[in-house]
This record gives C-alpha cells, sequence and structure tokens, in this order.
C-alpha cells in the first residue's frame, strides 16, 4: 500500500508540533537578600514591625469615613476605569492569538459576467475551419462556446497553517504575558489610587486640624488684646503692649488662608478622585474632624516578599516574560511554514443549476513557504527581540532596586519624623507651662508684657509645627504602605466602566 505525500506532511507536522523555537522563560533572580528591613526601631509608639502585611492597610487608621471614599474611588475612579478596559482588550488579544491553533474558514457567493477568448484559440489552431468542414452544426456548437457567459459560483476556502515550530504557541505565550503585564498596571494604579485618597483626605483633616490650633491661638491673642486695651485705658499699661498684641493677633489671622485653601484644594482633589466634579463632597468634607491616630503595629513584611507584593514589579517580570516569547516568535519566522489548503463549491452558468451535484469542484492539497531571500529582515527581527528581552531583564531589576529604596527610605522617614513629633510635643508642653506662668505673673505686675507675648508667639510657632508634624508623620506611613504595594489583593474582580454617560454602549 502507497502512502501519499500528503500523508507524510501531516505525520512529519505532528511529531515537530511539541517543538517550539526560542529560549522558554525562566523568572529572574530578583537579588533580594533574605532577612529583615534595615531600619525598623523599637520604642516608638507606632512601631514597624516584619509581621505579614495588612491588605486594606488603611484600615489601620480607624476612620470610618476614609474607608468609605477608598471604596468609591475604587468603584468611580476614570483613571482606574481606563486600565480595566486595557486589561479587557488584551484578553481580546489573547483571544485573537489563540485563533491561530484553528483554520480559517471563507464562503464566497459570486457572480461573473466573463468572455473566455476561446474563439481567438480555436481560430489559431484551425479548428473552427475544420469543424465547419466536418459538420455545420458542430462549427455552430463551438461559435456558441466562445461568447460571453454568466457564471454563478458558490463555495468554501479552508486554510490551516500548521504550528511546526511554535510560532503560534510563542505568539499565545506573548499575550499571556502582556495580559498579565496590563492586569499589574491595573493592580498598581489601584494602588496609588488608594494611597491618593488617603493622603489627601489626610492633609485635609491636617489643615483643619492646624486652622483649629491657630483659632484657638487667635482667641488668646484677642483676650490678650482685651486685657493690654482694658489696662492701657487704666493707665497701667502703655500704648505699646496695646500695639504689639494686636500685631500678634493680626499674624496668627494672615495665617489662616493658606490653610484654608489647601483645605479646599484636598476636598477638590477627592472629589476628583472619586470620578466627580470639584465641590461635589464639600458638604460632606466640610466639617472639622480630627487627625486619625497612627497605629500602634505597622506590618510591613519582609524584603524577600516585596516582589511578589509590588504590581510595578510583577509587571515588569510580565514584561520580560512577554520579550522572552517574542523571540521564539522572530525565530519561528526563519523556518519554513506548511500549509493545508482546501476549497470546495458549486459552479455553473445557470444560477437554479447550482443545486445540481454535477456544479461541484473541489481542490485540497499541501503547500510549503520557505523564506529564502528576506534582506536581511527576519535576522534583524530576532537581534530585535533578543535586545528588547535584554533590555525587560534590566528594567525588572532596577523595579526591584527601586522598590527596596522606596521601602527603606520609607522607613527612614517614618523613624525620624516621629522622633520629631516626640521632641515637639514636649516642647509644646514646656512652652505652655511657661505661658501660663508668665501670663500669671503679668496679670500679678511681676512682669513684663513683653515676656508673655515672646511666649505666646513660640507657643504658637511650636503648636502649627507639631499639626504640621503629625500630618508629616501620617503621610509618612502613607508612603510606606504605598511602597510595600499591598492593597490591590481584595479586589481583583474587573467590572467595566458604565459607557451610559457617553452614549450607548459598543457591541459586538
Amino acid at each position: 500500500m502507497k502512502v501519499s505525500s500528503t500523508t507524510h506532511l501531516i505525520a512529519l507536522s505532528l511529531l515537530l508540533s511539541g517543538c517550539a523555537v526560542g529560549p522558554d522563560y525562566h523568572p529572574p533572580e530578583s537579588r533580594v537578600t533574605t532577612g529583615n528591613w534595615r531600619d525598623l526601631p523599637s520604642g516608638q509608639p507606632s512601631r514597624p514591625q516584619a509581621a505579614q502585611t495588612q491588605a486594606n492597610w488603611w484600615r489601620s487608621f480607624q476612620d470610618p469615613q476614609l474607608d468609605r471614599l477608598i471604596a468609591r474611588a475604587i468603584s468611580d475612579n476614570l483613571n482606574l476605569q481606563q486600565t480595566v478596559l486595557r486589561i479587557a482588550g488584551a484578553r481580546e488579544q489573547l483571544n485573537q492569538a489563540r485563533g491561530g491553533f484553528l483554520p480559517s474558514v471563507n464562503g464566497k457567493l459570486g457572480y461573473t459576467y466573463q468572455q473566455l477568448g476561446l474563439k481567438g484559440q480555436l481560430e489559431s489552431q484551425g479548428v473552427s475551419a475544420r469543424a465547419n468542414d466536418i459538420d455545420p452544426a458542430l462549427s455552430e456548437a463551438l461559435n456558441g462556446l466562445t461568447k460571453p457567459i454568466n457564471l454563478y459560483q458558490g463555495s468554501f476556502d479552508a486554510a490551516w497553517e500548521l504550528d511546526l515550530w511554535g510560532k503560534v504557541r510563542r505568539q499565545v505565550e506573548m499575550a499571556q504575558a502582556q495580559t498579565q503585564a496590563s492586569l499589574e498596571q491595573r493592580n498598581d494604579a489601584l494602588v496609588s489610587l488608594e494611597a491618593e485618597v488617603a493622603r489627601a483626605y489626610l492633609q485635609l483633616r491636617g489643615a483643619q486640624a492646624i486652622m483649629a490650633t491657630l483659632q484657638q491661638q487667635i482667641g488668646i491673642a484677642q483676650q490678650t488684646v482685651a486685657l493690654t486695651t482694658s489696662q492701657q485705658q487704666n493707665g497701667l499699661a502703655p500704648q505699646m503692649d496695646v500695639e504689639n498684641a494686636r500685631a500678634q493677633q493680626s499674624a496668627l489671622q494672615a495665617q489662616l488662608p493658606p490653610y484654608e485653601a489647601q483645605a479646599r484644594q484636598a476636598m477638590n482633589g477627592l472629589a476628583v478622585l472619586l470620578g466627580q466634579p470639584p465641590g461635589a463632597l464639600d458638604s460632606e468634607l466640610r466639617a472639622t474632624k480630627a487627625l486619625p491616630n497612627l497605629p500602634d503595629a505597622v506590618a510591613v513584611g519582609v524584603p524577600s516578599t516585596l516582589a511578589r507584593r509590588r504590581p510595578d514589579i510583577r509587571q515588569a517580570e510580565a514584561q520580560l516574560h512577554a520579550a522572552t516569547a517574542n523571540i521564539g516568535v522572530s525565530v519561528a519566522q526563519l523556518f519554513p511554514s506548511l500549509s493545508l489548503t482546501g476549497q470546495f463549491g458549486l459552479r455553473n452558468t445557470e444560477a437554479d443549476s447550482l443545486t445540481n451535484w454535477s456544479s461541484h469542484f473541489y481542490s485540497v492539497g499541501p503547500s510549503l513557504s520557505i523564506p529564502l531571500f528576506q534582506g536581511g529582515r527576519l535576522v534583524s527581527s530576532v537581534k530585535v527581540a533578543r535586545a528588547e528581552q535584554a533590555n525587560a531583564v534590566l528594567q525588572y531589576l532596577q523595579s526591584v532596586l527601586s522598590a527596596l529604596q522606596d521601602v527603606e527610605n520609607a522607613l527612614v522617614s517614618y523613624r525620624t519624623d516621629q522622633q520629631q513629633l516626640a521632641s515637639l510635643t514636649q516642647a509644646v508642653a514646656s512652652l505652655q507651662s511657661a505661658f501660663d506662668l508668665a501670663n500669671s505673673s503679668y496679670h500679678q505686675g511681676l512682669s513684663t508684657f513683653i515676656d508673655v507675648l515672646s511666649v505666646q508667639r513660640q507657643l504658637a510657632e511650636s503648636q502649627q509645627q507639631l499639626a504640621r508634624a503629625k500630618v508629616q508623620t501620617s503621610l509618612d506611613l502613607v508612603a510606606l504602605y504605598k511602597a510595600l504595594g499591598g492593597g490591590w489583593e481584595p479586589y481583583q474582580q474587573l467590572d467595566l466602566p458604565d459607557y451610559s454617560v457617553f452614549g450607548p454602549a459598543p457591541t459586538s
């Protein structure tokens, strides 16, 4: 029994179907040393410790309004919705790549009016003359065949390129990695969004706290103005004391507008982060609330787990995987490609006769395409793919180093700012005692008004520094949580944005 050449080709393709050219992907070494972070101090009110990180880290502030704002931002932020759409697009590209495993089938239905040019060929061969000599009826039949004809045709065409060298498999692998990179890009945007909402909220509450401190100092200054004015009118104090007291009150009032602007800007920023116009949240945020307290302990994990937790590192690794798979795609183009093609249809000069099985036609067979000369384009494509992979390796390593630096810097800032906060707290307590003593001595006529005014000015400045230090320490904690990369884990369900505000939703 003879075996056809087509059977040989199919058998060969099945033997080669397990072959995929190009390098297989292996995760790179992150060069992260084991052990703990370099700056884990003890004995502070809020202590970083090497424990498992908290996914919903903002809940450590124990502020329900902050929790609600972040939940609304995750649902409605427009920039985050853009990253979700990129994931949807990447997944469709993956479906397109998987389509390369299957044959393509096309249906055709057509009509043509054709002149085949047979008459000239018959005359050049002398067939027409000989037919007329043989039988006039035969000559008339040949003349009928040389006239233009109507040709009706319906057919199906199929083509299937066999994945001999793993080109399609590498394309699918690359598309899967690109989809993962899009997902990690969304996770990174989610982490940044949570941090931005927390920062804006803490800045709002911090500005309100500083304004409350200033209002308290202005109230004391007003009492001082009233006291010095009364004493001046009774001849117990010079006019200079009155003017100095008024100047102190005006100086404190002049410090209010910048913090009022900061509070309004923070409310506007929160509204935009929640996908709303500026001012939309003023009614629910305008009421003054205390700055949230710092947690007693901050779980920061260990450096060895950072690469698995930071979305930007995970995205860089996915991009490296895609670049590695792309090498296989470019290498596969150097090899011959084998395709199986087929066609089946019905063709006749009469439309009514297309249903007649006698009008059918078909063709089937393999085709082999060999790249003989492409001007060096294919080889250059391989070199470009290898260079892109090398660049992706460096980007991954740089992402790891930058992440380690972010965490270490955030730990240093959090520790040193807590130290400053403790010193300022002691300074404010001492200055408050000094002011109380100076004010009492002044009332008893044992000290001058200059002493009271000097201590009052120092106390006001220290109280503002303390309020600003509390805000900065809270912002340092947010920066630390962001550097650790948590906050995306509980939100992996992808919901496409609602297009109703833009018009009809796109359909397939």
